[in-house]
């Protein structure tokens, strides 16, 4: 029994296939180049790349067939995948970059007011992270924001959640489906974690070790019509709050204002 040419094909990929064909078929392109997943023997699946052109019928000059030179493009793509994965990643702490964070929230704000949702922000702050710098170099600077980020990570527990380096000793949190109350808690479970660390910091009083200042923002996307830049902004403003009323605190932004509407509350 003769296996059908495109037998091999990814489902996900098959369509976009099948449509190059026909079209080559039609007459609509004389040749094309596609790079599609294909299953394998002794590989769970590969990776192809292939050159497509058609074939005529020498008397007729009809097009009666399309030929296919394939190579296997698994190892350029898995090298591919990689470099776009270092490319999303802040180099000292491991976590997500400003960019790729920028990317994220755009596009989970674009999905939370499609499926009327809710989508959260906390924006943390390292306390007096100069001073810390000054006094113990930048070194042990760089070791300071990597522990914080390992405490961030700690509260990445469902796969839609993104920790991100926002800038310099600032970080944020990304809560896709948090409400108020889940991203206060998870802003609480930081402190205590860091707490728990007890990195030495003899110039920020008065607990001698270092804190953060943290502000949270929660979002009821249904019929939402403000940009995803009101959510930052909204947190921000709870984090210059936090940091205006003592450091090394949480302020949630429905506290100190109705950030949706602009309005003291």
């Amino acid at each position: 029994m003769k296996t059908p040419a495109l037998a091999g094909v990814h489902p996900e990929d098959l369509p976009r296939v099948e449509a190059m064909v026909v079209a080559l078929k039609r007459g609509e392109m004389q040749d094309a180049r596609i790079v599609y997943r294909s299953r394998h023997r002794q590989k769970k699946e590969i990776w192809i790349e292939s050159t497509l052109r058609v074939t005529k019928n020498f008397d007729t000059e009809e097009i009666d067939g399309v030929v296919a030179i394939s190579r296997d493009m698994t190892e350029y793509k898995n090298l591919e995948q990689k470099l776009a994965a270092l490319a999303a990643l802040d180099g000292l702490t491991g976590l997500a970059n400003r960019r790729h964070f920028d990317e994220r929230l755009e596009n989970e704000w674009v999905r939370a007011r499609r499926e009327g949702t809710t989508l959260s922000l906390l924006m943390i702050d390292v306390d007096h992270f100069k001073k810390f710098n000054d006094r113990y170099g930048h070194p042990a600077g760089d070791a300071c924001l990597r522990s914080v980020a390992s405490v961030l990570a700690a509260q990445i527990r469902r796969p839609a959640d993104l920790a991100a380096r926002y800038g310099g000793e600032e970080f944020v949190l990304l809560l896709p489906d948090a409400d108020a109350a889940g991203c206060q808690q998870i802003g609480k479970r930081i402190r205590e974690s860091l707490a728990a660390f007890g990195i030495v910091h003899d110039l920020n009083l008065p607990s001698r070790q270092v804190t953060v200042s943290i502000g949270g923002a929660a979002a009821d996307c249904r019929g939402n019509q403000a940009p995803c830049q009101s959510l930052i902004a909204a947190a921000d403003r709870a984090l210059y709050s936090a940091k205006e009323n003592g450091r090394d605190r949480l302020v949630m932004s429905g506290q100190i204002m109705d950030w949706a509407r602009g309005k003291t509350a």
